[in-house]
Order: C-alpha cells, then sequence, then structure tokens
C-alpha cells in the first residue's frame, strides 16, 4: 500500500518534468520550421549603374569635370545605386540567392535579399559582417568572431525582401552578410559584398 502511494506521486512528478523538458525542447528547437517555409515578396530597388567620369583632358587641353554633386564620383545617380553583391553560398542549409547593398538618392543604404532561398529555422537574423565568407564547415561559425551589424530577424526564408541600414554604420568593413542562427551561433548562408564600379 505505501509502495502504491509513494509510485502515484513520483510518477505523476516524472510525467510532469518530462512535459516540461519537451515543451522546453520544441520551443529551442522548433523541429517544424526545418519543413515549412515563408515565403516574402517585397518590392526591391531597380538599380542602375554609373560609369565613372572620363579620365584626362578634353580638346583645348582642359580637364573634363562630372556634373552635379551626387554620390557617384560627383554624377546624380537618377535613382538607387548599387553599392556592392554577392552570391549565397550554403553553410548549414542549402542557400541561394543574391545580396545586393542599394543606396537611394536620399543617401540612406539598404540591403536588399534577391531570390533568397534557405532552410527555415529557429531566431534567424541577418546580420552585415566583416568576416569573409567561406565555403563548406570552415564558414559555419565565423560571423560572430568579428565586428557584426544586426539588420533584423530574416522575414522569410524564401523571397525578395529588403533590411534597411542605420545611417550610423559605417559599411566601409562589412564585407558579408551571413542568414545567423542566432540561437545555435551557425550560419545557415553567408554572401560577400563586393563593391561595384
Amino acid at each position: 500500500m505505501v509502495t502504491r502511494l509513494l509510485r502515484g506521486p513520483l510518477v505523476r512528478g516524472a510525467l510532469a518534468v518530462l512535459v516540461v523538458v519537451s515543451a522546453l525542447g520544441l520551443w529551442w528547437f522548433q523541429p517544424w520550421k526545418l519543413v515549412t517555409d515563408s515565403e516574402v515578396d517585397e518590392d526591391l530597388s531597380v538599380v542602375v549603374t554609373v560609369a565613372p567620369p572620363p579620365a584626362g583632358p578634353t580638346t583645348g587641353g582642359t580637364v573634363r569635370k562630372p556634373t552635379g554633386g551626387g554620390p557617384s564620383g560627383g554624377r546624380t545617380a537618377p535613382g538607387p545605386l548599387l553599392v556592392g553583391e554577392g552570391a549565397f553560398v550554403t553553410h548549414e542549409y542549402a542557400t541561394s540567392g543574391t545580396a545586393r547593398i542599394v543606396r537611394t538618392p536620399d543617401g540612406r543604404h539598404r540591403l536588399e535579399l534577391v531570390g533568397l532561398d534557405t532552410s527555415n529555422g529557429p531566431d534567424l537574423r541577418v546580420w552585415l559582417t566583416d568576416q569573409p565568407v567561406r565555403s563548406g564547415t570552415a564558414g559555419w561559425r565565423v560571423f560572430d568572431d568579428g565586428r557584426w551589424v544586426e539588420l533584423g530577424r530574416l522575414k522569410g526564408n524564401r523571397g525578395d525582401q529588403a533590411y534597411d541600414i542605420p545611417a550610423d554604420v559605417d559599411l566601409a568593413d562589412l564585407t558579408s552578410v551571413s542568414i545567423w542562427c542566432k540561437r545555435f551561433a551557425v550560419s545557415f548562408g553567408a554572401a560577400p559584398l563586393t563593391p561595384v564600379g
């Protein structure tokens, strides 16, 4: 009788612990995200590329000066200007698409992910970093080693999406973008941001 009474509370206690641990495990790993997709279709910039001004003297021995006062070597771009771009490489999960930095006519910057296709996962963030992009497992965990700026949670694991870059962020040494799983400190995929022009 005594063992039956002791066994009842112990079993109930063990079951309660098991339920709590299972619930925490499901919340932490969120395994359903591996089989579900979240698609985003935001409007992206129609970028222009501006050729550099011609070098050297023109007729009459005078030097040709660029017109206007915009960010492209003295010329005002008629629309958003492509500053840097690169293709995603796979890290923890198969990832494809293009990342690009765009400067708007008013001088602001934004990161645009074009045709992104990666796995869904828990706590995914978009990071600009100063780390080089390496293929394979060598590149999985390097992006939190140096300087990084978080632009926000990943809006969706598929599709076109844009993230504003705060005005106080110095882009000079931020040379890559990572889809970073903050919970497990691993990159799902990353792209180098190669300067354009």
